[in-house]
């Protein structure tokens, strides 16, 4: 990547985000991803291990100022709903920042700049660029601004998104909706794991998380509110 290349990207997310991301070494190393690293170009994994936590503590932050009557049960599936590598991906896919990855040729051919996994990751990354390069003022301007209407958008989170497919199918007549585990991958110690949610006509959502319980409540919500935009 040439810092023109850095330069113009880092304005553009400057101007997304409404706060000023440098053109330096960590915005290069946030847009690296592994397939590209070297011993001269690190790639994006200790950013993302990160930006994890202050992504973390911004949305748990904004949750509990947000929902002040909201019991702890009723936080934490908000909470998991806004932090998970999808609703990272959407972000960044937002922001624009697949174009902007520094991909192996494979990954790209592959269609690495699409893949939830990378832009997930490549998110995470970014906020820690701007935690280290600007603040934490900074980092939670710009999570903020990135999650905008989502933070409202997660009081409809369901705590329960299998038991809530299970009656949407119920009320219909249809039978609930089945959990298929598609890969995973990882090493044993933090494991990812990718489940299909699957109607009995064909539709279907998919969600990656770190346990396959997790990962199932995730594709049955991504399920649920596929069928309701459905009507």
């Amino acid at each position: 990547m040439t810092s023109r290349e850095l330069t113009a990207h880092a304005a553009a997310l400057s101007a997304s985000l409404g706060v000023e991301v440098l053109a330096s070494d960590r915005l290069d190393e946030a847009l690296t991803h592994p397939s590209a690293s070297s011993r001269a170009r690190p790639d994006n994994q200790r950013l993302e291990f990160l930006g994890d936590r202050v992504l973390g503590l911004v949305i748990s932050e904004a949750v509990f100022d947000r929902f002040p009557d909201a019991p702890e049960g009723r936080l934490a599936p908000r909470f998991n709903a806004l932090v998970r590598k999808e609703t990272c991906a959407e972000v960044a896919e937002s922001l624009g920042l697949g174009p902007m990855l520094r991909l192996g040729r494979s990954e790209a051919l592959g269609g690495g700049r699409k893949r939830p996994a990378v832009l997930g990751d490549a998110m995470e990354a970014l906020i820690a660029a701007i935690y280290l390069d600007s603040g934490m003022d900074a980092a939670r301007a710009a999570i903020l601004a990135a999650w905008g209407g989502r933070i409202d958008a997660a009081a409809r989170t369901r705590a329960d998104a299998k038991t809530a497919a299970q009656e949407w199918a119920q009320a219909r007549g249809l039978a609930p909706p089945t959990y298929v585990e598609l890969a995973r991958s990882g090493p044993d110690h933090a494991p990812v794991f990718t489940i299909a949610a699957r109607m009995e006509d064909g539709t279907e959502a998919t969600a990656e998380a770190p346990s396959k319980r997790a990962a199932q409540q995730a594709a049955a919500q991504s399920l649920l509110n596929l069928l309701e935009s459905r009507g």
